[in-house]
């Protein structure tokens, strides 16, 4: 039986899963009424990016499992990397 993560993946091409992935820093700032978390995780020069509606525990230290795609953002016209998280849940 297959796991929600692994469905995912399978259904949407662009879709990474990684697991047991160490945070290294974990920023939180409000958006208006959505809350954006940039997570850097240990080994990766490339910030996951995802919102939520209210602020969470810091998951800094953590373990977790990521599914995810990459995406780029552009920021006073220059381009940059990120990661757009789909699925966070710690290890």
């Amino acid at each position: 039986m297959k796991s929600e993560s692994e469905k995912l993946v399978q259904k949407h091409g662009q879709l990474t899963q990684s697991d047991n992935m160490k945070v290294t820093s974990h920023v939180q700032r409000d958006e208006g009424e959505w809350v954006r978390n940039t997570i850097m995780i240990e080994n990766v020069d490339v910030p996951f990016i995802y919102r939520r509606k209210q602020q969470y525990q810091s998951l800094k230290g953590a373990r977790v499992n990521i599914t995810y795609y990459p995406n780029v953002e552009s920021v006073a016209g220059m381009e940059f990397e990120t990661m757009k998280v789909v699925r966070l849940k710690r290890s």
